[in-house]
């Protein structure tokens, strides 16, 4: 991906959910809901303090993240459907479940 975020903002690709129920059935795409977890897939260099400092962000690429049901712009990148966001609107780090690096 050639992208980088600006400021404070983080670029989220969606977790996809699983298109079944407990009990086995199959969930059509037209009824589900899109997913509020996502990974992260790269990140801006921080936002700026009144003084010109920059104000470090606590995000990282691959961290698994939880957002707001209207969180973020929809974009599409090299053919990938992304959500760009303020880090602010990340509401938390679901812990232990960062993204594995590939070897």
């Amino acid at each position: 991906m050639n992208f980088r975020p600006l400021a404070d903002r983080v670029v989220v690709k969606r977790v996809s959910e699983d298109t079944k129920t407990a009990g086995g059935i199959i969930i059509p795409d037209t009824v589900q809901e899109k997913p509020q977890e996502g990974e992260i897939v790269a990140v801006g260099p921080g936002a700026r303090d009144e003084d010109g400092k920059r104000i470090a962000m606590e995000l990282s690429v691959g961290d698994r993240i939880l957002f707001g049901k209207w969180s973020g712009t929809e974009v599409k990148i090299d053919g990938q459907e992304l959500l760009i966001m303020k880090e602010s609107d990340v509401m938390g780090v679901i812990e232990g479940k960062k993204a594995k690096k590939a070897a």
